[in-house]
């Protein structure tokens, strides 16, 4: 039985990210989209937030499980057991950073393999961070979410605003 570890801080989840999920869904016997607590960035949305989002837009996939961590990529994939780190390539760009990612992991745990899934063509210029920017400029999310994340996104602009 294979398990797959899908991470990312996902502020927000997009129709992207959902591709890779129902991609890695139909490839694997059970994927965890671990939730990252990234110290790094500055989120719209708390980390309990986006593991509530996340677990809504994936209800529809039974052997989908979401799960929150922070600290190291290859010791969770430890603790839950995986087989395998699945990551997106938007582009060429990610690829470079990714492939020395999967690298860096694989000397760490050497009986962990990454999976690299291109991004579906209609989502290849799709990010969280575009997301954002778009939303907080008033521009239509609609394509980009789903219709339950675009109105948390919308009444966590309109409450910071205020």
């Amino acid at each position: 039985m294979a398990t797959a570890v899908y991470p990312g801080s996902f502020d927000p989840i997009t129709y992207g990210h959902l591709d890779i999920i129902r991609r890695a869904a139909e490839v694997f016997d059970k994927v965890i989209v671990g939730v990252l607590k990234n110290q790094t960035k500055t989120p719209l949305f708390d980390f309990d937030e986006r593991v509530e989002m996340i677990r809504e837009v994936v209800k529809e996939f039974p052997n989908v499980e979401v799960v929150s961590f922070h600290g190291l990529l290859i010791e969770f994939t430890k603790k839950m057991n995986a087989d395998v780190i699945v990551r997106g390539i938007r582009a060429v760009s990610d690829f470079e950073y990714e492939l020395m990612m999967a690298q860096t992991n694989k000397q760490l745990n050497p009986e962990v393999e990454t999976m690299f899934f291109a991004t579906s063509a209609k989502y290849s210029f799709l990010s969280s961070s575009t997301v954002r920017e778009l939303a907080m400029f008033d521009g239509d999310i609609t394509p980009f979410v789903p219709d339950c994340v675009r109105e948390r996104i919308n009444a966590k602009i309109q409450a910071n605003r205020a």
